[in-house]
């Protein structure tokens, strides 16, 4: 085996092509999240011989059995750690699935807090201590590699809490860290997930001392008095805005010591009236020096953003030629389908991006930006606007009354947002093949309604509170469901008190919890009165602890996320509803596209692949293939990279949300992959897979 010394400093300043080829140290497979292995054991030839070798249950499904696994593994010297459902961390025996330890913040707790993308790992340059860094809640914590326990030396006994250095007190405001951070030097780059509405937490971006914890530097992605960026926000909007937060991810080139940083929307996701401006940084790609948090370049890739078009994903870095020359660039996809491919040093588009009229919001103090950034090239790898021909024949009537226009603003009447809120790009990101300056992304096609309704959680003008069934149908039945068994992001609510407790309850309706907005404007009694409708005991008597009642600055509310369906279930849109494809960085043009993921019933009826909205992403290898799962069908894929020519599949226990990752122990090369399921209505699992050469 070799020294950990040796793996940090390969870690600390090489390229992709220095990485051992046996271990995925980084979620992204490298320092510059190319999610490319130069392993070749399993390639064109050989991958229809791949079969599973082992399968790792954690046990920790909920006891409604509904999770999710979105982590992909990381490997590092034959051990193997990623997360679990309830966030857990595990050590794996890489080659054989055997447990070697296991990390439970929470050992009591039977819910999943939130979803996790996977961990980081550091080790000192004498090997001597190794460490792996996790989030759960507000924690980040470090844990000795070795053990799993945590490291007493770094913060508060092994953790800190991610809420404390922000720019401002954010009380008990929503804050967590779904993705890992980023390793340059002795430093842990940290970003974080904050809620979507008025009081969420502001995006500061900080980097940790990976030995004791403190905070070394801290990037305001809302700019404070004097930085660059203040004037694009209403003057002194700082010591309330919220959001603008890196939540992907971030990746990092640690040869030139430049930390590439992509930003989300700042809050409220769609109603800007209190943010008139373009919002720096919200909606960009930050490279900040790794060492300083110094800003070196930013691209902002919408203006004010009334979508939630946040930045899905960590950015690759890859090599292109321009011309006789080659040029070390950072490639951004971004959930409205785009690429945005830039010059790492300077920033400068190495593709033209033009600013282009869009439409105009209709509601009042809305001030929508009158342009936005188009990349001449590459294509957009996602629909982005659809005609009546698209709209499946039972959804005209519908369609006619929709804004449809590309970066139309969210409206009375509705607005379809192509590609969704989840994308086009999403979390899982693209894969970059340094041979061939090839991108690999997949996308969902499906369309999402963003419409507008006046506030309906304003105090009521009478006096006399509402009824807990009259709150619930006011406020939260447009996600959650008039059954309360909820739909596309929004949970069911059924039996709701045997997973989450009432002060929670309290807790989520004062400050909001990811895409839930706070109701803190709410009188006290409507509270009450919701969380017993919701099925929990309340005395009359209990009026206190409640979030002080504070004005909705905003005229306007979002009426729910909705994915457009048609009266069978499927999207409103023809297919394709999910894609893969291959860009080449070097020209702006495809290699391929196919659709990715099918229906068995429509495909039993003779109907062509018709893909399927899609969480996770692509691997590619030396060996010729891309890896992928991501879709509903529940399969995990192996394609051609040159042609897009599908060579081997294998079905896994529930869809592997989550994107594969692939290494060698003792020379014999495995493809694992987390089949956690869960969402879209899928099946959950508790379950880690892995797949290798007979």
């Amino acid at each position: 085996m070799r020294s950990a010394g040796l793996l940090f400093l390969l870690l600390a300043g090489c390229t992709t092509g220095n990485i051992p080829a046996g271990d995925w140290p980084t979620t992204g497979g490298a320092p510059g999240n190319s999610r490319y292995s130069t392993l070749d054991q399993i390639n064109t030839r050989t991958v229809a011989q791949l079969r599973p070798v082992w399968v790792y249950h954690t046990g920790d499904l909920p006891p409604d059995r509904h999770g999710e696994i979105q982590a992909t593994p990381i490997v590092v010297d034959g051990v193997l750690y990623a997360t679990t459902p309830k966030v857990a961390v595990i050590a794996l025996r890489a080659d054989k699935g055997t447990l070697l330890w296991r990390f439970d913040a929470f050992p009591n707790r039977s819910t999943q807090p939130h979803v996790n993308r996977g961990v980081v790992y550091w080790a000192d340059g004498g090997g001597h201590d190794r460490r792996i860094f996790f989030s759960v809640e507000r924690r980040l914590y470090a844990l000795d590699a070795r053990t799993g326990r945590p490291i007493p030396t770094f913060g508060d006994s092994g953790s800190i809490d991610l809420g404390a250095g922000l720019s401002r007190e954010i009380g008990d405001a929503y804050l967590v860290a779904t993705s890992p951070g980023a390793i340059y030097k002795n430093l842990l780059i940290q970003g974080m997930r904050v809620g979507e509405d008025d009081g969420s937490a502001p995006g500061d971006v900080r980097a940790y001392d990976v030995r004791t914890g403190a905070i070394r530097w801290t990037f305001h992605t809302i700019p404070h008095p004097g930085e660059f960026g203040y004037d694009t926000w209403p003057a002194g909007v700082w010591q309330t805005a919220g959001g603008a937060n890196s939540w992907a991810g971030i990746t990092v080139d640690t040869a030139r010591g430049i930390a590439y940083v992509p930003t989300g929307s700042a809050t409220p996701d769609f109603y800007g009236g209190a943010r008139t401006g373009a919002n720096l940084f919200a909606n960009s790609l930050l490279a900040l020096d790794a060492a300083t948090g110094k800003r070196l370049w930013h691209f902002q890739t919408v203006h004010h953003d009334l979508w939630d078009r946040d930045l899905p994903a960590a950015p690759n870095l890859v090599t292109v030629t321009r011309g006789a020359a080659r040029v070390d660039a950072v490639a951004q996809i971004a959930k409205s389908g785009f690429v945005f491919l830039f010059d790492r040093q300077s920033g400068k588009p190495l593709f033209d991006i033009a600013e282009r009229a869009v439409p105009a919001s209709a509601l009042r103090g809305e001030h929508a930006w009158p342009t936005q950034p188009f990349p001449v090239k590459p294509a957009p790898f996602a629909r982005q606007a659809i005609g009546a021909g698209d709209v499946a024949e039972q959804e005209l009537g519908r369609f006619r009354t929709l804004r449809h226009t590309f970066f139309a603003p969210p409206s009375h009447e509705g607005s379809i947002v192509l590609p969704g809120f989840d994308g086009g790009g999403e979390w899982g990101g693209a894969a970059v093949d340094p041979e061939t300056a090839t991108l690999y992304v997949n996308a969902s096609d499906v369309p999402w309604i963003a419409a507008m309704r006046e506030s309906a959680h304003l105090p009521p003008t009478t006096g006399v509170p509402r009824t807990g069934a009259t709150v619930y149908a006011a406020v939260c039945s447009a996600c959650h469901g008039t059954d309360r068994r909820g739909r596309d992001r929004a949970p069911s609510l059924i039996d709701l008190g045997t997973r989450v407790s009432k002060a929670e309850v309290r807790q989520i309706l004062d400050w909001g919890r990811g895409f839930m907005p706070s109701f803190a404007s709410l009188p006290a009694a409507e509270k009450r009165a919701l969380v017993q409708y919701l099925g929990y005991e309340v005395a009359p008597s209990d009026t206190g602890g409640w979030a002080a009642l504070r004005a909705t600055r905003a005229p306007y509310e979002f009426v729910g996320y909705e994915r457009w369906r048609d009266s069978s279930g499927f999207p409103a849109t023809k297919p394709p509803w999910g894609t893969l494809s291959a860009i080449d960085l070097n020209t702006g043009d495809y290699r391929w596209r196919i659709p990715l993921g099918e229906f068995a019933a429509l495909t039993a009826r003779g109907i062509p692949v018709t893909g399927t909205e899609q969480y996770g992403g692509p691997i590619v290898t030396r060996g010729g293939l891309v890896f992928i799962a991501a879709t509903q069908d529940a399969k995990l894929r192996a394609f051609d990279k040159n042609t897009g020519q599908l060579l081997w599949e294998a079905s896994l226990p529930a869809p592997g949300y989550a994107t594969p990752s692939t290494f060698a122990v003792d020379g014999k090369q495995f493809v694992v992959v987390a089949a956690g399921g869960g969402k879209l209505g899928s099946k959950s699992s508790d379950t880690y897979e892995a797949f290798s050469l007979p």
